[in-house]
């Protein structure tokens, strides 16, 4: 078992990992020598250009994927380690880009109950599990509904509901907003984020959307196979050409404070909100 002064909740250690050679197609590797690890209670946000290997560092988060080289540990436990999988996807929920492809019921409570059903649990216990992760997610007012007549944001909702229902401590979401609209990609978001503010669980979120990136306490910009940035989101995005060098935008808000100082004005590049933004604008106007 690894142990860790820190005691993070997940951690890479020199991981590699390289796609079977595919017919003629070379295999090269994803990533190589790649080190990180995520503290219990954070919520990390991963970017990065399509190919960096965001998505494909989440799979092994959970044991979707195994190391080519190095290792992961969740917890301690070493997700190679057959004996404690089950272990190790009970503290690690994933949930994926498309609702459709993690929802298994015809109706929103018993795909909800789908998964603690299969580990077991107690009857009284699945219906409180159920009934309080449908609640959490908002909801609980559908639970009787069939989910494929349900919005994309809400089908998200239930997907993850799904999942809170194994009662993880972290929640890996890979490109979760993906297929959704403007208004279905808050739900979701501002749903992780009240469970992560409330509940103290662990959230990874794999997107490319830098707005929901900004919601997050932690920025990994992934790019190459490498870690380029890591650090507060007012950290990561004030380094916007490096940024846009590596093929990846910044929040709005960085945008027009950037484009301003392009025009003559000296402004820092930290206000992520639209009201931190007027207020930085204001200031300036005002000095």
């Amino acid at each position: 078992m690894k142990e860790d002064a820190k005691n993070p909740i997940i951690q890479a250690e020199s991981l590699s990992f390289t796609y079977p050679a595919d017919g003629e197609k070379l295999s090269l590797p994803v990533f190589e020598d790649l080190n990180i690890e995520i503290e219990e209670g954070s919520f990390t946000a991963i970017i990065g250009p399509n190919g960096c290997g965001k998505s494909t560092l989440a799979k092994h988060f959970n044991a979707v994927l195994l190391p080519s080289g190095g290792k992961v540990w969740i917890s301690g436990l070493d997700t190679a380690d057959e004996e404690r999988l089950l272990d190790i996807r009970r503290q690690i929920g994933m949930v994926f880009q498309n609702p459709d492809n993690q929802i298994v019921a015809n109706v929103v409570e018993d795909d909800v109950a789908f998964a603690p059903e299969n580990l077991g649990v107690p009857s009284e216990e699945i219906r409180r599990r159920v009934d309080d992760a449908l609640k959490t997610g908002e909801m609980y007012e559908y639970r009787e509904h069939a989910p494929h007549l349900l919005s994309g944001g809400q089908k998200q909702r239930v997907a993850i509901a799904g999942v809170l229902a194994m009662q993880p401590r972290c929640i890996v979401l890979d490109e979760p907003t993906a297929m959704l609209d403007p208004r279905g990609r808050e739900e979701v978001i501002s749903t992780v984020s009240r469970l992560n503010r409330e509940r103290g669980i662990t959230v990874v979120l794999i997107t490319h959307h830098m707005n929901e990136a900004a919601d997050a306490n932690r920025v990994v910009v992934m790019h190459k196979g490498g870690i380029l940035l890591d650090g507060s989101p007012s950290e990561v995005f004030s380094q916007v050409e490096l940024l846009r060098k590596a093929g990846l935008d910044v929040p709005q808000t960085t945008d027009l404070l950037f484009s301003l100082n392009g025009a003559g004005w000296s402004l820092p590049l930290d206000a992520l909100t639209p009201e931190a933004c007027a207020e930085t604008i204001a200031r300036a106007m005002n000095a």
